[in-house]
């Protein structure tokens, strides 16, 4: 069965637009919650969410549901989603919720959950929430007096995250000699990233921590880091740090203001969990789109890397299932199973901090255990998402970059999961002509699909 409502993390879209209405916000309040349910013990279901203007109506509409299938919620207000996943697991509660379009701009949000294990759904649990809101199977379930949920503020949710993230870091380690310039994307971390920071003895200049409930991303943030980089610059500091809007993802930026992506992160942590011997069966697991480089670097190093599907939830799957215990994306989502069930900006941070920190090496030396392929990316916006192979010119202009590529490179080409994107992505070894290959294949895909001009990612 097809999905009609999850995409590959959670429910997201315009707010106050189906399918990210209040109306089916309680649906899938009541659904999740009926599911959750397995006794008659009194239930629980967190429920967290970013800094967006519209996630005060999606809660109260979640919470509503939850409460009118007899569960009981437990509101963080706004919270990283790995600090929601980490709340629902500390707590015993049966299930986390979080309200948040994670990287989107401020109009979007999204409603993904969490198990009591603080894992995403699988897709099968993700199909049976749809079948009950779509079947109405649940409508005629209503408890009524003292058999309806109630909904409790926890208070301390942030100082408890705080706390957690800091015991992930070195015990007999700290931050003292180094400046930090850390960006929260006016998001989720605003509190918790610059407080855990400094309270581990970092000096943090910190930006994108002034959120208004429509500035979420707005230029600044894992996808912006320009302005990073100019005040890691600016003050001199040893790098610079940027989350997301809802922090479970990180990039950073060196002491020269250059990036540095999440392949190069991951080849930095995987590399130093090899030679301490504590990368589970010498394996990095990655995603299709990240650079050749990082799989050159971990053989140097003596390990290997497993690809996955675009996707933290398909990353972490394939953990789950192998025992590997490092995995993560190019776009800077990295899980350390060995800390967090998901994604997490900030534990990622901490581990390269205390690389650095236990080494004295600095960010840009360390980032140059992996030598990166030229690659092109490109978004074309597209009507529906059809299946290319269905479309001969299309398939015979990617069939004849492949052949001129041979094995010095690859094309990649794969429709975004949260937006009505074709993305086009190639590797080589000269950057002007995958440039080249990567703008023929685009307009192709824009002649056939495509519903306005495209634009490099």
């Amino acid at each position: 069965m097809s999905k009609k409502l999850f995409g590959t993390d959670g429910v997201r879209g315009v707010a106050n637009v189906y399918p990210m209405t209040t109306e089916m916000a309680m649906q899938l309040g009541r659904a999740a919650a009926y599911i959750f349910k397995k006794d008659n013990r009194r239930h629980r279901i967190v429920i967290g969410k970013d800094t967006r203007l519209s996630g005060y109506m999606i809660e109260n509409a979640l919470s509503a549901g939850i409460c009118s299938m007899g569960v009981d919620v437990l509101l963080v207000g706004p919270l990283p989603t790995p600090g929601i996943a980490f709340i629902a697991k500390s707590m015993r509660a049966d299930a986390g919720v979080v309200i948040s379009a994670s990287h989107n701009p401020y109009q979007d949000n999204g409603i993904k959950f969490f198990s009591r294990d603080g894992f995403k759904l699988p897709d099968e649990v993700e199909l049976k929430i749809e079948d009950l809101i779509f079947s109405q199977k649940i409508d005629s379930l209503r408890p009524t007096a003292a058999e309806v949920g109630k909904a409790f503020r926890i208070d301390d949710a942030q100082g408890r995250y705080i706390v957690f993230l800091k015991n992930s870091f070195p015990g007999d380690m700290d931050l003292s000699g180094l400046k930090i310039v850390l960006d929260c994307a006016n998001g989720a971390a605003y509190k918790v990233a610059p407080a855990v920071l400094e309270e581990l003895g970092a000096e943090v200049i910190s930006i994108g921590v002034s959120p208004n409930g429509t500035n979420i991303n707005a230029g600044c943030g894992s996808l912006h880091p320009d302005i990073l980089s100019e005040k890691v610059k600016e003050h001199r500091a040893h790098l610079g740090i940027a989350l997301d809007g809802d922090a479970d993802r990180v990039i950073f930026v060196d002491e020269f203001g250059r990036e540095v992506d999440g392949d190069h992160i991951m080849a930095i942590c995987a590399t130093q969990m090899l030679a301490e011997g504590r990368l589970a069966h010498n394996t990095l697991v990655a995603t299709v789109m990240s650079n050749m480089g990082l799989d050159i670097a971990l053989r140097k190093a003596g390990g290997r890397v497993v690809k996955t599907a675009v996707g933290d939830r398909y990353v972490v799957e394939e953990m789950r299932q192998h025992g590997y215990n490092l995995g993560g994306e190019q776009s800077g989502h990295m899980i350390f199973l060995d800390h967090n069930t998901t994604g997490d900006g900030m534990i990622s941070a901490l581990q390269v901090l205390a690389i650095m920190q236990r080494s004295g090496r600095s960010l840009a030396d360390l980032a140059e255990v992996m030598i990166a392929l030229p690659q092109v990316l490109l978004n074309v916006r597209v009507t529906e998402k059809k299946d290319i192979n269905d479309i001969a010119d299309i398939r015979k202009t990617i069939a004849a970059v492949e052949k001129k590529l041979g094995e010095s490179g690859r094309v990649l080409i794969r429709y975004s999961g949260t937006e009505p994107l074709l993305r086009v992505m190639l590797e080589g070894q000269d950057k002007v002509e995958i440039t080249g290959y990567a703008q023929e294949i685009a307009a192709m895909i824009e002649k056939h699909l495509g519903s306005g001009r495209k634009k490099e990612a």
